[in-house]
């Protein structure tokens, strides 16, 4: 029996800094496999109350502009660490290694937004990090192994949650 083709990782992050090791699992499987990675991270919107508030305090043009920026931000907080990474673990390697990566920022509830993702750019593969204590992963996690419809990878980060 043939394992399937995996042509498409989707790695999650949280861009915090204990992502590395899942960010290094999902590039040797991207280049074991040939595939490519679109990175996804999520930002939570702020809910109808902290709308409510910025509406009453700041202009729509002004809170639409601050959206833009942040997202902007955080697509180039994206960008270094990719770059950070290639210089400090792949720039000693013999040959160059390109990387086929797509970095995508969506808003909304994590676990949705990893299942909607996975589905829309046909992903093959789930390879996200794993906040554990006492070898329970954390509650997205445990939903996206639940919901996914392919392999979940969930990478330790040595991050421990209470």
């Amino acid at each position: 029996m043939a394992l399937p083709e995996i042509k498409t990782i989707l790695y999650t992050t949280s861009l915090g800094k204990h992502t590395r090791p899942v960010f290094r699992q999902a590039v040797n499987l991207a280049q074991t496999l040939n595939a490519r990675i679109v990175m996804l991270h999520i930002i939570e919107p702020i809910g109808e109350l902290g709308h409510a508030l910025i509406q009453n305090y700041l202009p729509e043009d002004m809170v639409n502009k601050m959206h833009d920026e942040g997202i902007d931000q955080v697509m180039e907080q994206m960008k270094a660490r990719i770059d950070t990474f290639c210089v400090e673990e792949l720039g000693s390697l013999d040959k160059k290694v390109e990387l086929n990566l797509e970095q995508v920022i969506v808003e909304g509830n994590y676990t949705d937004s990893i299942l909607k993702a996975a589905a829309k750019y046909s992903a093959d593969m789930i390879v996200m990090g794993s906040e554990n204590t006492f070898g329970h992963h954390s509650q997205t996690t445990r939903q996206v192994i639940k919901g996914a419809k392919v392999p979940v990878l969930a990478v330790p980060t040595g991050k421990k949650f209470s």
